[in-house]
């Protein structure tokens, strides 16, 4: 199929290999002309230094996109959403499978990327949404390393047809779910504890408080799935515990790097500098914790790392707030 990929940083582009590879005509666009004319001439992820297939093509002419794409697949931080869904807009002219594959939640109004994409493109433009999430590194899939994933939509037909675009028995194999919300709330929430996860580590604490804290993080994930009307089972399977397993375990998260930072001592702000890509854990947990103080959810994690990123609380503080908490049962 001829499917165009919005975003070439990492993720983008180690996701269309996986897509060019499976036989598909992959048109990836990106606003930086520089990035563009690299992955023309080059054929490289200028972000990793890894080569892709030669017939990926790209282009900074949203019309010539929008053209091209039976699908569309974006791939952008979602502070930035908004503006990419606003450029394609003057250019869709007919009905389309739009494909998600970042991971985030818009703060203030806690909208998953889903409701952005239904508020933003008329319905006459969809042919279906569907979301692509779980424990997958962009250093490792473009490498051809084994991974799997979950293509999520409440359509379970679009959720399989995006499935079988991107399904291979190489190294990519793709699980279907109709459980949008649990998907994209699982890809969403775990950097929030990939951040908290890496300033542990900053710390200089161990595998012991890691453990502990990465099975407490499920509690607060599951007070919010059950708030949101997602299905709490998700949360056991790849775009749950697998991406959070994934993001707070490995040097490969930008998330997880810029909380040990953080934890070793860094300002956030010249934490925030240093690093090549955007932190979603930051927007995330802002989000996060507005919604926990709405609903009156219990979720003392998130408190914390709300604490610690805007407020500038010292983690080791925050830390030991944690630890000095009422004593409980543990299933609370």
């Amino acid at each position: 199929m001829n499917i165009t990929v919005i975003g070439g940083g990492s993720w983008g582009l180690g996701l269309s290999k996986v897509l060019s590879d499976n036989g598909h005509q992959v048109l990836v666009y990106d606003i930086d002309k520089k990035l563009v004319d690299k992955i023309n001439t080059l054929h490289i992820s200028p972000q990793l230094d890894e080569f892709i297939p030669e017939d990926i093509q790209a282009t900074n002419d949203m019309a010539l996109a929008m053209k091209h794409a039976d699908v569309a697949l974006f791939v952008v931080p979602t502070k930035v959403l908004r503006i990419a869904i606003e450029s394609a807009l003057p250019y869709i002219e007919s009905p389309k499978t739009f494909i998600n594959a970042a991971k985030g939640i818009e703060p203030k109004t806690f909208k998953r990327i889903s409701e952005i994409f239904y508020e933003m493109i008329p319905q006459k433009y969809f042919k279906a949404f569907v979301t692509l999430s779980g424990p997958s590194h962009a250093e490792e899939v473009i490498k051809g390393l084994t991974t799997a994933v979950t293509s999520a939509s409440e359509d379970e037909e679009a959720a399989k047809f995006v499935q079988s675009l991107f399904h291979n028995q190489q190294y990519f194999r793709v699980y279907s779910s109709t459980d949008l919300k649990g998907v994209e709330l699982g890809g969403s929430l775990k950097n929030i504890f990939a951040l908290a996860a890496g300033i542990i580590r900053g710390q200089g604490l161990g595998d012991n408080a890691l453990a502990a804290f990465m099975t407490r993080a499920l509690v607060e994930m599951e007070k919010i799935y059950n708030y949101r009307g997602a299905n709490s089972e998700t949360l056991y399977g790849l775009s749950g515990i697998g991406d959070l397993i994934v993001t707070c375990t490995s040097q490969h998260s930008r998330n997880f790097q810029a909380g040990y930072k953080i934890g070793s001592g860094k300002d956030l702000d010249e934490t925030l500098d240093s690093m090549t890509m955007v932190v979603e854990g930051i927007r995330t947990t802002e989000a996060a914790y507005y919604l926990s103080k709405t609903a009156k959810l219990d979720t003392p994690i998130i408190d914390a790392i709300y604490d610690v990123i805007f407020n500038r609380n010292d983690p080791k503080k925050a830390l030991m707030n944690l630890l000095a908490r009422e004593q409980k049962a543990e299933n609370c």
